[in-house]
């Protein structure tokens, strides 16, 4: 891991720097300039994080040179426990930290978040094709054997 790494809940001061990060991970799956999300929605999450109402949170990974990473997770009721589940939505670290141990950092404060808030499971999923990552999860967490459906609407 980098010297000195910070992992903190991104405050409305880190819009800017949350954006680049934001930009980076929306164009890793995909989502370039021509198709990225329209700003509204880009708005509104952001917002979701500082509201308290909302289960929707967002951490960053500050180093000497900036915000290195961001983890966004949610809350939501399950059928199969009484706890809340926690869904890490978004993980993503700048290309030059990647390997450094970043991304373990953040997975293991949503972790720390996570039963704290009186979850008795974080889960998330990643492309196929995101096999670096997959190296890093497989140390972290075990694959569920599910696969993922969606229709979009």
């Amino acid at each position: 891991m980098p010297p000195k790494i910070l992992i903190r809940p991104a405050t409305d001061a880190d819009f800017d720097a949350w954006r680049v990060l934001w930009d980076g991970y929306n164009a890793f799956y995909g989502r370039s300039a021509t198709t990225a999300l329209p700003v509204d929605i880009t708005r509104t999450t952001w917002s979701r994080f500082h509201d308290a109402a909302e289960p929707m949170h967002a951490l960053v990974a500050e180093g000497a040179s900036g915000l290195l990473g961001l983890a966004h997770f949610l809350f939501h009721r399950s059928t199969t426990q009484i706890g809340p589940s926690c869904y890490l939505q978004d993980l993503f670290t700048v290309e030059a930290a990647r390997g450094q141990g970043v991304a373990r950092a953040l997975i293991e404060e949503v972790y720390s978040r996570a039963k704290a808030a009186g979850a008795p499971r974080v889960y998330w999923q990643t492309h196929e094709t995101n096999a670096t990552a997959m190296r890093l999860y497989d140390k972290v967490a075990e694959k569920s054997g599910f696969v993922v459906y969606r229709k979009m609407l």
